[in-house]
């Protein structure tokens, strides 16, 4: 991965975070089909790369810390009913969150590089673990949103991602779920 990339990954970074606390309506598309691009385009930086066996271990347990942090991440956020659609803010203690993934990464690559997996010790899984963490999220919120029965908010072209699923929801309810 180069600077530039690693700078992109920054930046994205920070503009989900950015988001998270400010508190956004949340689109379908944004919540689940972005997450699975960004760990699919992660798998693809990886694909280029010998991996031994410890590179792979390695890469499985960041990848499984990475996943459950996201299902908290999930399971914290605050997801209400916004003129009928889905919308989420993070709390402030969701900061320790990104503190946890952001420390479970450099302690994998801190532990990766002293058992010789150089792969997994580099930048080059970033996008794939930051994929999988978004995927954990998504895993909890789509249920969580699905049994409150609150629709995504709609697209830019004006449908709504898995718009069947939210079919026993009544406009104008409101509440936190």
């Amino acid at each position: 991965m180069s600077w530039l990339e690693i700078l992109v990954v920054i930046g994205i970074i920070g503009f989900v975070i950015y988001q998270q606390f400010a508190g956004q309506l949340l689109r379908g598309k944004r919540v689940v089909l972005l997450p699975v691009i960004v760990t699919v385009l992660g798998c693809l930086d990886l694909r280029g790369h010998h991996m031994g066996p410890s590179d792979v271990a390695w890469l499985a347990v960041g990848a499984v810390g990475s996943l459950l942090i996201g299902l908290v991440f999930g399971l914290i956020m605050r997801l209400e009913a916004r003129d009928g659609v889905l919308w989420g803010k993070m709390p402030a203690r969701g900061a320790w969150l990104w503190v946890a993934l952001v420390g479970w990464r450099v302690l994998i690559m801190v532990l990766a590089a002293r058992t010789g997996a150089h792969v997994t010790a580099s930048t080059t899984p970033l996008l794939f673990m930051l994929g999988l963490n978004r995927l954990g999220q998504a895993a909890v919120i789509v249920p969580r949103a699905m049994l409150a029965g609150i629709p995504f908010a709609p697209e830019k072209d004006g449908r709504t991602f898995l718009a069947g699923s939210f079919a026993g929801y009544r406009r104008g309810d409101a509440g936190r779920y």
